[in-house]
């Protein structure tokens, strides 16, 4: 479906923060921009439903969809089964694994060397629960209240509140080989499945979501999104 339709908008729910390559903060005159931003307008457009954002804190997302405020969650939600008990997701719109970002020239490089060492990760994420598995390690849950948590960690870092980060590896992407400040310690290949989150009293709305993204995966137009916000980054449905 490509035409232009009056349709209700398609509201989705997310976090206003600066997360570059996965999306950036709102602005009047561009919007949001970024992977997750193209693959809205890409679903927006298969439906014929211009994309309305609703911006709510991390922890409100998916209370956000619970209420009705929002049709779905499209904004760095894990497939985990906590989640599940909450709300229905649709397949995978990307995979990743997950990175610990440390200050640069602090030597760590392996969970062992966090022996000691205060950890941070989004409370209830999959990044904490991976963070929970390093042996000796200290975990320092973010993300209550918070408006950009991940920003909030960032800046935890720098002050030497905690050792290291746990996120995402698309999140590190930016930050490069060369950032005067930070590092990527090492990778998890944990191959975390990310999708949209529906509430569960929606089967409609979760139907008609899921059907526009495995059609804009079977079309490739999935995997341009990828490769033009990721390219660093291996395309994980195949080509």
């Amino acid at each position: 479906m490509t035409e232009t339709t009056t349709r209700a908008p398609l509201r989705l729910a997310c976090l206003d923060a600066e997360a570059p390559p996965l999306f950036s903060l709102w602005t009047p005159e561009n919007g949001r921009t970024g992977y997750e931003p193209g693959v809205a307008e890409a679903l927006g457009a298969e439906l014929g439903r211009p994309v309305e954002w609703v911006r709510v804190p991390w922890v409100d997302m998916i209370p956000a969809v619970q209420r009705g405020d929002a049709d779905a969650v499209l904004c760095g939600q894990g497939i985990t089964p906590e989640r599940q008990a909450q709300v229905d997701f649709t397949r995978p719109y990307a995979i990743f694994h997950e990175g610990v970002l440390i200050r640069r020239g602090t030597g760590i490089k392996s969970p062992e060397d966090l022996v000691g060492r205060k950890v941070a990760a989004i409370e209830n994420s999959t990044n904490m629960k991976l963070a929970e598995t390093f042996t000796g390690a200290i975990p320092v849950p973010f993300g209550a209240g918070s408006d950009d948590v991940y920003a909030d960690m960032l800046a935890a870092l720098l002050a030497e509140e905690v050792d290291a980060v746990v996120d995402d590896d698309v999140v590190f992407v930016p930050l490069g080989a060369t950032h005067p400040d930070y590092e990527l310690a090492f990778t998890v290949k944990t191959a975390n499945k990310w999708g949209i989150a529906v509430s569960k009293d929606r089967p409609d709305t979760l139907a008609e979501i899921d059907g526009a993204l495995e059609r804009l995966i079977s079309s490739g137009r999935l995997r341009d999104v990828w490769k033009e916000w990721l390219p660093t980054l291996d395309y994980p449905f195949g080509e």
